[in-house]
């Protein structure tokens, strides 16, 4: 598909912090990760959304990224990773795995009590590659 930010990370158009992947599905570190370790699942086809993606080949992203949560949980010593597939920023469906170190780490802006202090954008959670990388490392993926 034609301008999508992860088709391009898929064909290795675009930089990214990959964790692993094969000829159907990829894993790497979010560029603006709610907490270190937070990770985007990818089918490397395009979907727009996540209930188009074929069921074997969901069940294949709910399967890595209970793999990724383990390791998240022993790395991080979290009791809690969340995972969910969204959509909404970059129009190709996909999975994120997050570190649960708070009930407030994946939220509704909805339930925030301080509505006026949300600051809403991405820059100012931007992590550079080579954070990307000592993460990748930390979680014992190999490079």
């Amino acid at each position: 598909m034609n301008n999508c930010a992860f088709c391009e990370v898929a064909a290795g158009k675009a930089d990214a912090v990959v964790l692993c992947e094969d000829a159907e599905l990829m894993a790497f570190l979010d560029i603006t990760p709610i907490r270190t370790g937070h990770t985007q699942i990818i089918p490397k086809r395009h979907y727009e959304t996540f209930e188009v993606i074929p069921s074997d080949l969901a069940g294949r992203i709910l399967v890595l990224g209970q793999e990724i949560a383990k390791r998240i949980k022993a790395t991080y010593g979290v009791g809690h990773v969340a995972f969910l597939f969204t959509g909404g920023d970059v129009a190709h469906a996909h999975a994120h795995i997050v570190p649960m170190h708070a009930k407030t780490d994946v939220t509704s802006a909805r339930y925030m009590l301080a509505a006026q202090d949300v600051r809403w954008g991405l820059e100012h959670l931007r992590a550079d590659r080579a954070t990307l990388v000592a993460v990748k490392a930390e979680l014992g993926f190999m490079t």
